[in-house]
């Protein structure tokens, strides 16, 4: 927790750029200043919720601690794309959701290992629970992958990366709702397996001097909770306002912002805290908050989206992946379960993950 306290105290540097975001708004500026402000403003607003989040699960033990944690994990991308969902963004919602999938597989878990790694010969962390949290990214890739086959296979095709929402058949539509009950009950499970049956491999006891500051009261954390949530919401809406202008005025296509903009604004609290424990060699941790957050998305975060999209929108959202998206998770997933398959990380291993990043962002930025 003292991880997300000092990041939570950095953080309020930003604080300025949310008035100035709803400012630049409302005065109709430019789209890419509106949307840098925007996207700086969501950073202290997902921190606040981090922050609260934490405090309100060092009060309840490590079952409803570690439930609550994950259900607010990742609550800022889950509501960023709930907005762009809203607005009939079907291909930036997707691609923000692959974005941080990868953004926690290669560019956080990378960043841990190089920063945790760089004044250590090697860094160890539970090889059963990296496992297991890789096993669920493989069964997520696979349930990802079965919708676009059979969109290739009986249907017009993947989408192109520079299409903002494509209407598919009812057909794949239908086969999308149906993989995302199975991706979460299968979530469901592992929040059974993680927090109840072997809690023990995923909530380690931690020393008494992670805790720095005054701790909050629950009351407190209640209402700061709720603060971030109402706060990301309205930094949400201008942000995915702004996206489609912003992106032809810096000339940057859609699905570039969305896989690599966007994913890490909406992550970037918790990307920090994986770095900051990785440093205090709490690779155990560092290793859960990246690979658990990635399961998290792809087994919850983005079932509850296609669900969600049958009520919400100009019609639902098919689980149907371009190819570079495609390509991108399956290359993370692979390669996440390789460098955690011994439960030890280097700093050159953090390199090799940074690596592959950036060359899936360049890929990405010439789609």
């Amino acid at each position: 927790m003292g991880a997300i306290r000092s990041w939570f105290g950095w953080t309020t540097w930003l604080l300025p750029f949310i008035p100035l975001a709803i400012a630049l708004d409302v005065a109709h500026a430019g789209a890419p200043l509106i949307f840098f402000a925007s996207a700086l403003g969501v950073i202290p607003t997902a921190a606040l919720m981090g922050r609260a989040t934490e405090e309100l699960a060092a009060r309840s033990g490590p079952g409803i601690g570690g439930l609550l944690n994950v259900t607010f994990g990742n609550a800022p991308e889950l509501i960023i794309a709930l907005v762009a969902l809203g607005a009939g963004l079907h291909e930036v919602v997707k691609a923000s959701l692959i974005g941080s999938i990868l953004g926690n597989i290669l560019l956080v878990m990378g960043a841990a290992m190089v920063a945790g790694g760089r004044n250590r010969d090697k860094q160890f962390f539970s090889q059963t629970a990296a496992s297991t949290q890789s096993s669920m990214l493989l069964l997520a890739v696979a349930a990802l992958l079965m919708p676009a086959v059979f969109e290739i296979v009986e249907g017009s095709g993947l989408p192109a990366p520079g299409a903002a929402r494509v209407n598919y058949d009812s057909t794949v539509e239908h086969l999308s709702a149906a993989v995302a009950i199975v991706l979460i009950l299968t979530y469901v499970a592992g929040l059974f397996f993680s927090l109840r049956t072997h809690r023990d491999l995923f909530n380690p006891e931690h020393a008494e001097d992670e805790f720095e500051g005054e701790p909050w009261s629950v009351r407190r954390a209640v209402l700061a909770l709720a603060l971030a949530g109402i706060a990301v919401g309205g930094m949400s809406e201008i942000l995915v306002g702004s996206i489609e202008d912003a992106a032809s005025s810096i000339g940057l296509s859609e699905f570039f912002v969305g896989v690599i903009v966007v994913a890490i604004v909406g992550n970037a609290a918790e990307h920090w805290v994986a770095v900051l424990v990785a440093t205090k060699d709490k690779m155990d941790l560092a290793v859960n908050i990246a690979i658990g957050s990635s399961a998290q998305i792809a087994l919850f975060v983005a079932p509850v989206l296609v669900l969600v999209s049958f009520v919400l929108g100009p019609h639902p959202m098919a689980l149907v992946f371009n190819g570079f998206e495609l390509a991108g998770v399956i290359l993370a997933v692979i390669v996440a379960n390789h460098v955690t398959s011994e439960g030890e990380s280097t700093w050159f291993e953090g390199v090799q993950l940074l690596a592959v990043y950036l060359v899936l962002a360049l890929g990405f930025l010439f789609a």
